[in-house]
């Protein structure tokens, strides 16, 4: 690559880009900001101030690059003034796929996954970034996730999917994220993901510990409590507006929690102040938003060799909102430092840095025979038949775990089932129910019905 494409800025394109985690990553990761888009106000709001005075924009600019609305709606912004830009990426809604929800899909007006491959499809970015929960990882969505490598690879990218743990990358939290990369074949040539850090994350106490004795609170109390808050936290809980306020997550966290000193059931508005004691059965201090916020990794970062972005990384992220608000957006990021790390790597790709090597087609690879079987066959077939033509191509499977991958793809694509002259049910695969884009899709009115409560 020539010397003066690699010392060009690179450019990002992020949907659903909430309160900034993975937009301060990227940015950290050398990447600046061409368009940003936002449904909710409030962290759109908190997006356009950071921008300004943590990551130099100047106030038009701020102004110019994030958009507040729908961002599948032509009138918040045009995907066609993009075309070709460096990276597309964004954290799609998590409710359609989390363990925690119903796990519609295909099915749930917040699904924009597809929609966005779509969307990659249009604007052909070198490179596409989507983080999602892990439940996009599970069995119920094996037939989506060859759907999405399929399309991708259609429109000219070659896909993968990883889980990524983000205390692996130096956050001091469980938090698991399923993510897909896909770049063109020639910068996937060069792609790799990310190697984890080899130090272990601070612990909830160390990490803390300053701002939790900035409100007077004894230091031997702080450091009791530290040494009890002596590992990292569970996954904070950003929820969606369907739900109540501010609070750790469900029982399961709310143990965790417990055995970390915090109260769960809440979140405060200022750290423990002098004389303060825990109540009769209460095992500790709840957190404040600003506890929280460091502990999904909003906090100083080094600056990157090279990157464009300001020198001094001395900075507090500040969140716009109320506090419900605030704990939403916080809870709902992508760890910035996670989102730094995967940056850094699909700039190196882009780049075409480091050893090129030989690349296994997406097509190549069967996340569900099932799917790829029907999808390719021009006639209905039984479970038996099933069964045996994926046999003939060295795929075993018993009839239990077919009907079960039929009644998976039931979920998110039509499908037709035809009885014979000998009562036996053959299946065929229809189209796609999820949103990609379609003027008539039910998505509109059940968004237009419950966009109070989509976050």
């Amino acid at each position: 690559m020539a010397t003066s494409e690699r010392d060009r800025q690179l450019e990002v394109v992020e949907i659903c880009a909430g309160a900034g985690g993975q937009t301060l990553g990227l940015e950290r990761a050398g990447f600046r900001h061409r368009v940003a888009v936002e449904l909710d106000a409030n962290a759109a709001n908190t997006l356009r101030c950071n921008l300004q005075e943590v990551l130099g924009y100047s106030e038009e600019e701020a102004e110019e690059t994030v958009k507040i609305g729908d961002v599948a709606d032509s009138n918040t912004w045009k995907p066609e003034e993009h075309k070709g830009v460096d990276l597309l990426a964004g954290g799609v809604p998590c409710p359609p796929f989390s363990i925690a929800g119903k796990q519609l899909g295909a099915n749930d007006e917040r699904d924009l996954f597809a929609w966005a491959v779509e969307l990659c499809g249009e604007i052909q970015p070198k490179a596409l970034l989507l983080e999602n929960v892990r439940g996009l990882s599970a069995n119920r969505f094996t037939a989506y996730r060859q759907h999405v490598l399929d399309r991708l690879h259609e429109h000219g990218y070659i896909g993968d999917w990883k889980l990524l743990q983000a205390n692996e990358f130096g956050v001091s939290q469980l938090r698991p994220r399923f993510v897909l990369v896909a770049l063109k074949k020639e910068f996937a040539e060069y792609w790799d993901w990310p190697t984890p850090c080899e130090e272990e994350p601070p612990s909830v106490g160390e990490l803390l510990r300053d701002l939790m004795a900035s409100n007077g609170w004894e230091e031997d109390q702080v450091n009791d409590w530290v040494k009890r808050a002596d590992g990292i936290a569970p996954t904070i809980v950003g929820g969606s507006k369907k739900h109540g306020g501010a609070d750790l997550g469900p029982t399961r966290a709310k143990r965790a929690w417990e055995a970390l000193g915090v109260d769960a059931m809440g979140v405060a508005n200022e750290a423990p102040s002098e004389g303060w004691r825990a109540p009769e059965g209460v095992p500790g201090p709840k957190l404040t938003t600003a506890m929280v916020a460091r502990i999904q990794g909003w906090h100083d970062f080094e600056p990157l060799e090279g990157s464009a972005s300001p020198a001094s990384y001395e900075f507090r992220w500040k969140f716009h909102g109320r506090k419900t608000s605030v704990y939403r957006q916080i809870g709902n990021a992508f760890p910035p430092p996670v989102a730094k790390a995967l940056g850094v790597a699909i700039r190196k790709a882009i780049h075409q840095e480091g050893e090129r090597r030989t690349l296994l087609e997406s097509t190549d690879r069967i996340l569900d025979p099932v799917y790829k079987l029907l999808r390719g066959s021009n006639r209905a077939l039984t479970v038996d038949q099933i069964i045996e033509k994926l046999a003939k191509g060295g795929t075993f499977l018993e009839q239990p775990d077919v009907e079960r991958r039929l009644n998976h793809l039931g979920h998110d694509f039509t499908v037709t089932m035809t009885a014979r002259s000998n009562g036996v049910i053959a299946y065929s695969l229809g189209e796609f129910k999820a949103f990609t884009g379609q003027d008539d899709h039910q998505r509109h009115d059940l968004f237009t019905q419950h966009r109070a409560k989509i976050s």
